[in-house]
């Protein structure tokens, strides 16, 4: 069957199943591979003609827990963090992430980071002594799971040592207090405990993550993550956890600070900028708030 002939039977099926049974009884699936052209395209097919919010790619399956942490945090899917902020960070936080090994074109970025400042440290998180791990200043090998215990603990000890910032977070920040209130808990006692970690390195790399100087200038601090914090039963609360150590100190929002979810895929953010998502319009809208809805109206409608 020729390319002609293929598209008009596609084309027939879909209007068929459609007349039949009505718009969301179809469905796409897209690639993570697309352009982001190319999922605009398909997603003015399925929500503007079709008229179906039946449209995901493969951030549903990958991201989706970024994507959610994202919204908790920010108000939108926005990643506030690029590649470019590799070679300006004074410190790295790779968490659920074999770097090294997964995203190696990217990781070659970060060695030529560390040759050019020596002085950069590099933390992994990571229940495996991995490639990336291997090569880190401080390896936090947790026990699996445990990752929201830790991140809630490394904001304890920035209280406990006044490493927070509290003009950033009165003047950018909402419910810190009750924050505050919850990560009390976590002790360096009980977070060692539950973490199967040393006291002495949960103190270190929270000191190295809010990267206070003696003269009172922050170094900025870039986090890495994947589907070690994304693929996981509790991957909402991990990433929302690990974004507020940013909030908390200010490691956000300035080159080579902030929170930047790493991906399989070459263009899963393209995707969801132009709508790549069942639960998402284009441009980061919200389908609950009838002010951000779409105008497409589906044909015949």
């Amino acid at each position: 069957m020729g390319w002609d002939a293929a598209l008009d039977e596609v084309a027939d099926r879909f209007a068929s199943i459609v007349g039949a049974h009505g718009p969301d009884a179809v469905g796409l699936y897209l690639s993570g591979q697309l352009l982001t052209e190319d999922y605009y395209a398909f997603n003015k097919l399925g929500k503007g003609l079709i008229g179906t919010n039946n449209v995901d790619t493969n951030s549903r399956l990958c991201m989706s827990s970024a994507v959610t942490g994202h919204k908790a945090a920010f108000g939108s899917d926005l990643v506030p963090a690029c590649y470019d902020d590799l070679a300006l960070a004074q410190t790295v936080f790779i968490t659920g992430a074999n770097m090294a090994w997964a995203h190696p074109v990217l990781y070659r970025r970060l060695e030529e980071a560390r040759r050019a400042n020596p002085a950069l440290k590099l933390i992994v998180a990571d229940p495996r002594r991995t490639e990336t791990a291997a090569e880190a200043d401080l390896h936090l090998q947790l026990l699996p799971g445990t990752d929201v215990v830790l991140h809630h603990a490394l904001l304890h000890v920035m209280l406990c040592e006044q490493l927070t910032d509290a003009t950033w977070i009165a003047a950018h920040t909402t419910g810190f207090a009750a924050l505050r209130d919850r990560v009390r808990e976590f002790t360096l006692a009980h977070a060692a405990k539950v973490c199967g970690l040393q006291a002495d390195d949960i103190v270190q790399a929270a000191r190295w993550f809010a990267n206070v100087a003696d003269d009172g200038r922050r170094a900025p601090t870039l986090s890495l993550w994947c589907q070690g914090l994304n693929q996981s039963s509790s991957g909402t609360d991990k990433i929302t956890s690990l974004i507020n150590l940013h909030l908390a100190c200010g490691q956000i929002g300035r080159p080579g600070a902030g929170p930047l979810s790493l991906t399989g895929q070459p263009n899963a953010m393209g995707g969801r900028e132009v709508g790549g998502l069942a639960t998402m319009p284009s441009a980061h809208r919200d389908l609950a708030d009838r002010r951000s809805a779409p105008k497409w109206r589906r044909c015949g409608a």
